[in-house]
């Protein structure tokens, strides 16, 4: 049996299997049978904590529900460094990740703080098919044509502005551009209506995974792409489905801060073999 700890940062749920003292063969096809919601623990994403050697408190790997790894999870990043920071009584951790590494700090009342570094914005960095201004392009889908912005936050992010969130078509429009041929990776899909100067209301389609509660990088992104458009300030409210993130894109360095919860919602033992 294996030990896990389900968690989630605005309702965006994960499996986090500890591997720093016991080695955890985690596949692909195993991850995505771990987050299955009918026959497995069920979750968005699966996360593994490796040892993070000499540059890092640890080293995190992601996993997505249709089994995909993926390179960063903002939301997951912040529920491990809360874990850690209260497993080691500290303020501060650094993780790593396929991304990079980011530091993460305890910004109080259970909250987390990420410096989630700086986007990555050349069409290139996304990445696109072909060259585009990742600030405002158009591209063909369904015979129509469709306005968005780009941005990478150690993953791929298009972001649609919209007049209604709420009635976006997430679960439509959503699958039909995560696999478009203009993003070779597929790509995190956020439809972003922005309310005033400093909130903006978001839902997502993640890639591999559907419409999740939340999403930390798909936060990041819509609030850098906002900030380039001239629609916001420079520090914003992201009301997701889940609720509330706070977003800042630091001008003097150019990262993004990004400060929400991360929360342990239970913990159990697992056999990986027999799901």
């Amino acid at each position: 049996m294996v030990p896990f700890r389900k968690m989630q940062g605005l309702g965006n749920d994960f499996a986090v299997f500890d591997a720093r003292t016991q080695a955890i063969s985690l596949t692909p096809d195993c991850a995505k049978r771990v987050a299955d919601r009918h026959f497995g623990i069920g979750c968005d994403t699966v996360v593994l904590i490796l040892p993070g050697g000499t540059s890092a408190d640890a080293l995190l790997r992601f996993f997505n529900a249709d089994g995909s790894e993926v390179s960063a999870c903002g939301n997951a990043t912040r529920c491990v460094a809360r874990l850690l920071m209260d497993e080691r009584g500290l303020g501060r951790v650094r993780l790593a990740s396929n991304a990079g590494s980011l530091v993460c700090s305890d910004a109080g009342k259970g909250l987390v703080m990420v410096d989630m570094d700086a986007p990555g914005l050349d069409w290139k960095d996304v990445p696109l098919a072909e060259h585009k201004d990742t600030t405002q392009f158009q591209f063909d889908l369904e015979g129509r044509s469709i306005t968005a912005s780009a941005a990478s936050m150690g993953n791929p992010h298009c972001i649609l502005f919209v007049g209604d969130a709420g009635r976006a078509p997430v679960a439509h429009i959503g699958p039909l551009i995560e696999k478009h041929p203009l993003f070779p990776q597929r790509v995190n899909v956020e439809f972003a209506q922005v309310l005033d100067r400093s909130r903006i209301r978001m839902r997502v389609w993640e890639r591999g995974v559907g419409i999740t509660l939340a999403c930390g990088t798909g936060a990041a992104a819509t609030a850098v792409a906002a900030i380039r458009k001239g629609l916001v300030e420079r520090k914003v409210e992201l009301i997701l489905d889940g609720g509330p993130l706070t977003l800042e894109w630091r001008e003097e360095d150019g990262h993004v801060l990004m400060t929400g919860p991360g929360v342990t919602s239970f913990t159990g033992e697992v056999d990986l073999e027999k799901l």
